[in-house]
């Protein structure tokens, strides 16, 4: 989930060593990227900058500084995380967006066999597969299968610091999928069209699209016949939550305590939120990602 800060007009942010302006790329034109990190915008309009709040290296003592205020265009993501966190410290968010809906909807199947996952761009495309009989019926499997329904794969929140800094947000979804259902099947590099690799650290790959930077995958060598798939990628019909395909993991966050050192107030309301969204829609409250 992205939030951002605006800056007063005529105010540019600062860019501290080695760092530059002229090193970011914008998502005008296709260029060179390297970890895939959403820095901020600047409007083409007046030159404005909106920037990432999730960039900043901020600590306890800095938690008084932010405060959440509004969900921007609620209604491009139906059904996501603004219906689920409706208040930040306290503080109500205000809805932004006349054609926003962020009521409960019913969850119906889709027609489709396959779930699309898609950038911003389309220069990185690919479908989901239900899980396959043969994959069921391994006793294996069943880690990697939603504990009420079969046929849907695990879901959870993350707000872990290395998904927060290589990513811009405070918190990812994340799908977790075996390569085999993947189509196309992607090579060992798991680059898929215009998606870039980076390696956060010697055993996890990560990749992201090159033009736009959305975040597509993420590998670890312990588990690599699976992948982490950013559920903001999915085109599900039925909403970002990508409910009939997806069991979100509605009772707990991962990696929680990190979320909880770089902004306790925002960790809390999206854990409070989630169970309550879990309990509403009849998703496990546990289950163990190995």
């Amino acid at each position: 989930m992205y939030f951002s800060y605006s800056i007063t007009s005529g105010i540019k942010p600062e860019f501290i060593f080695p760092s530059t302006s002229d090193e970011s790329t914008a998502y005008d034109y296709p260029d060179s990227l390297t970890c895939g990190c959403q820095i901020g915008d600047q409007s083409h309009k007046d030159k404005n900058w909106v920037i990432s709040t999730a960039i900043f290296d901020l600590n306890k003592d800095d938690q008084g500084i932010r405060r959440f205020s509004t969900h921007l265009y609620p209604g491009s993501a139906p059904d996501g995380l603004a219906t689920i966190i409706p208040v930040i410290d306290g503080n109500t968010m205000e809805m932004v967006d006349p054609e926003s809906n962020t009521q409960i909807t019913p969850v119906t199947e889709s027609a489709e066999p396959d779930l699309l996952a898609q950038c911003h761009c389309g220069g990185v495309s690919f479908k989901i597969a239900r899980p396959k009989a043969e994959f069921i019926a391994n006793p294996e499997s069943q880690v990697w299968l939603s504990p009420i329904y079969q046929n849907k794969w695990l879901a959870c929140m993350d707000t872990c610091d290395d998904c927060r800094l290589v990513n811009g947000t405070h918190v990812i979804g994340w799908m977790f999928i075996p390569v085999s259902h993947l189509s196309p099947i992607p090579p060992t590099n798991l680059v898929i069209g215009s998606s870039k690799t980076y390696r956060s650290t010697t055993d996890v790959l990560r990749t992201f699209c090159d033009t736009c930077g959305a975040t597509v995958l993420y590998s670890c060598q312990e588990r690599a016949e699976i992948v982490d798939v950013a559920v903001g990628i999915l085109r599900a019909p039925e909403g970002v939550m990508a409910e009939n395909w997806v069991s979100w993991r509605a009772g707990r966050v991962a990696w929680l305590e990190n979320g909880q050192r770089y902004h306790a107030g925002f960790s809390k309301a999206l854990m409070e939120g989630l169970k309550l969204w879990g309990v509403k829609r009849g998703h496990p409250d546990e289950f163990i990602i190995p």
